[in-house]
């Protein structure tokens, strides 16, 4: 039986579960699930998190810009992330690689052909690929500005099944729940228009999204015909808990 392909993004404030560090145990949650079903899925991850990593151990003095301190920042800790993912996913039997795409690699006919080529030869050989932004090259120009774009066009590229979005909330919230803190979830979405609607703007803590760039991740998918879930990824078990309907999750038809 052929295995259903699912793309999953982990923004900051997931990996980091809201603090100043990089979760060990977020971690091991995710290579966890991912053992529990790569009998029926083959995985891909875009993953944030090297400017997080970065910040633990490293304070840079600088006169330039704030985004060239960003892109030396992610320099520093793309390693560090890529060797923490490669270690706790050994010890569950999990093979992983690492790709660094820039926004520029999907406006280029062969640039993306090596991308699905790469990433398919990967998978077919049970590697799952952890993707970031090429942050160390990137500028105000061509970055993305958050991953959730990056996956969305992964996963359009890619054609995957499903694409899961991470964040720290329980999926997408109504405006008026928002407004009352009630905090109700928008479980399914299939009017796209009414949707765009309800979203509040607001940004996460370490990263550089929000819910609006999710929303604008979704649009990108949908026009795929890929489906795409946001869920709260700092729950335990929350790939498989969502795939059971066990927890809260906005699911985008």
């Amino acid at each position: 039986m052929k295995k259903k392909r699912i793309l999953l993004k982990i923004g900051s404030n997931t990996l980091t579960k809201e603090t100043d560090n990089i979760s060990r145990g977020k971690i091991e949650d995710i290579a966890n699930q991912i053992a529990q079903l790569q009998d029926s899925y083959e995985f891909i991850i875009v993953s944030s998190g090297a400017i997080a990593v970065a910040k633990q151990f490293v304070k840079l003095e600088s006169k330039q810009q704030d985004v060239f301190v960003k892109q030396a920042l992610a320099s520093i800790g793309q390693p560090h992330l890529i060797r923490i993912y490669q270690e706790i996913f050994r010890e569950y039997g999990l093979l992983s690689s690492q790709c660094l795409l820039s926004y520029s690699d999907f406006e280029k006919e062969q640039s993306r052909t090596n991308i699905m080529n790469t990433i398919n030869v990967l998978v077919n050989n049970n590697y799952i690929p952890i993707i970031n932004e090429n942050d160390t090259v990137a500028t105000d120009e061509i970055k993305f500005g958050d991953n959730d774009k990056l996956a969305a066009l992964t996963a359009s590229l890619l054609e995957v099944d499903l694409c899961i979005i991470a964040t720290n909330t329980n999926g997408i919230y109504t405006k008026a729940s928002m407004t009352d803190k009630t905090l109700e979830t928008i479980k399914l979405v299939e009017d796209f228009d009414a949707l765009k609607a309800q979203v509040v703007s607001s940004k996460s803590s370490h990263g550089s999204g929000g819910m609006q760039s999710k929303i604008e991740a979704a649009e990108v998918t949908k026009t795929a015909n890929i489906e795409t879930w946001i869920v709260n990824g700092l729950n335990d078990n929350f790939i498989v808990n969502a795939m059971n309907n066990k927890v809260p999750f906005t699911k985008i038809k």
